[in-house]
């Protein structure tokens, strides 16, 4: 690994020699004394170990058991020790959670408080959703998202903005700081952090063992929890072309860098339905942090993205060293964790369609935030002249692999697009489909959550209010 250099609490740090998987909370807690950040589930659930991120994109809250060093090069970081005023003035939603009694055993709080105050210097006030990462045991919600409701009023103090500032700089370099971290001279060998798609092509060719690394919401469990040796890594969230959103007449293609809340802010309105399932993929912390690219490569049969970007007809591009190829989202996907992709072959990018008004996402978890889909439904259905012109329909949490309905697409073509065709239709789901059954939900209940979806899907397009937080008793 080479040095990496970035602001910790207004502070330039560089060092060398660390593990390149070493995690920032580890970092904080053992190197630096900074025992503010929690370790609570080390998987990226809790939101105990809550610190801001800024760079030249903004300034983001992101979960710090899962995030390596090597991600933070050339950025800012300010942990809970770093909120409060150099002169010990407090935060407003410090003092809100004062006034407002939002504290009561302590250990969750400082994640609490760094969520609240990155939402507060970007001007977010959907705090149920941006708090939705932040899990507490004791106080109970209502009073924690009372101090977020009354500082939202309160000015961004001074040092809030001092990390995006310096980061912008022309006279400030982090590639001159002097060493200010652990760990002595001398490198690990094993990681590479590419600038461009290029580098990341010809070294993965040679080194098709190697993990790509791009926001370690997956591959952080790997050494947090399994305790994996990871040997060569490539730490992808350097590379920016990776991270581009191009829209090509009418078609749309999407970097597989792109993180989640990225992909949100710019497609959610051309598709409101995936914005909404979007809006309770995960977390804040981890939508700041998961790609689609990486959604889509670790083959995850539960994974939220692919269903509907399947049912869209995406289509998936993948290099290998300088080769390219493109093939159907849903033929990349063979079997249970298992790929169409080749030693040395990374996804590049996805193209979507630019519009496709009749799409619906239907995510159905045990809780409704932050929690793994038991069944995501996607639903793409043409209807011309009352019949069924085109059908695209794809699952998650199904079968070992995000799979089409391909037999209920069968049962809909060409038929009038009625209740009494929806429900024939949704009959013939046990013919795509033999569901497990594990702690999320039985075989049976799958299916008939399956078939569930596609009726509401035909009240959803008929005007029907369908969702839970619409439909009043």
């Amino acid at each position: 690994m080479t040095e990496i250099a970035f602001l910790l609490n207004g502070t330039p740090v560089r060092m060398s020699g660390e593990s390149p998987t070493r995690t920032l909370l580890d970092w904080l807690r053992e190197s630096r004394g900074l025992t503010g950040t929690k370790e609570g589930c080390n998987e990226g659930d809790c939101g105990a170990c809550t610190v801001m991120v800024t760079d030249a994109e903004g300034s983001r809250a992101l979960n710090a058991c899962i995030l390596f060093l090597p991600q933070l090069a050339g950025k800012a970081v300010r942990t809970i020790e770093g909120i409060a005023g150099p002169a010990g003035q407090l935060h407003p939603v410090q003092q809100a959670m004062v006034d407002l009694h939002g504290s009561q055993c302590g250990f969750c709080t400082p994640g609490f408080v760094v969520s609240m105050a990155t939402a507060h210097l970007n001007g977010a006030t959907d705090h149920a959703d941006h708090l939705a990462g932040n899990l507490c045991r004791c106080t109970g919600y209502a009073p924690i998202l009372r101090a977020a409701k009354a500082a939202e009023s309160a000015p961004v103090p001074d040092w809030m903005t001092a990390d995006r500032d310096a980061l912008t700089r022309t006279d400030f370099n982090l590639t001159e700081i002097p060493p200010g971290g652990s760990g002595g001279a001398g490198s690990p060998p094993g990681a590479f952090r590419p600038a461009t798609s290029d580098a990341l092509a010809d070294w993965y060719l040679a080194n098709p063992d190697a993990t790509l690394v791009a926001g370690a919401t997956d591959v952080g469990l790997w050494v947090t929890k399994q305790l994996r040796d990871l040997g060569r890594v490539a730490f992808l969230n350097g590379i920016a072309d990776l991270q581009r959103i191009e829209r090509q007449g009418d078609s749309i293609r999407i970097g597989a860098g792109v993180t989640i809340a990225r992909l949100r802010t710019a497609i959610g309105a051309d598709f409101p339905s995936l914005d909404e399932m979007l809006r309770r993929y995960a977390s804040e912390q981890v939508r700041n942090a998961a790609t689609i690219g990486g959604n889509i490569a670790n083959g995850s049969p539960i994974g939220d993205g692919p269903p509907p970007l399947i049912a869209m007809g995406a289509r998936l591009h993948l290099r290998r060293g300088p080769d390219r190829r493109e093939i159907a989202l849903e033929d990349f996907f063979l079997d249970y964790r298992k790929q169409d992709r080749q030693p040395g072959e990374f996804v590049e990018a996805v193209t979507i369609p630019a519009r496709a008004p009749a799409l619906r996402v239907y995510k159905l978890s045990k809780r409704f935030d932050q929690d793994i889909s038991a069944v995501c439904g996607a639903f793409n259905v043409t209807v011309e002249g009352g019949r069924v012109a085109a059908a695209r329909i794809a699952f998650g949490g199904m079968a070992g692999t995000p799979k089409r309905a391909l037999t209920v697409e069968a049962a809909l073509l060409d038929q009038p697009w009625t209740e009494a065709t929806v429900q024939a239709a949704a009959a013939a789901m046990d013919r795509d489909f033999t569901p497990m059954t594990d702690m999320r939900a039985s075989a049976a209940y799958r299916l008939e959550a399956a078939r569930n979806m596609l009726v509401r899907y035909w009240h959803d397009l008929a005007g029907d209010p369908v969702s839970v937080l619409e439909v009043a008793p």
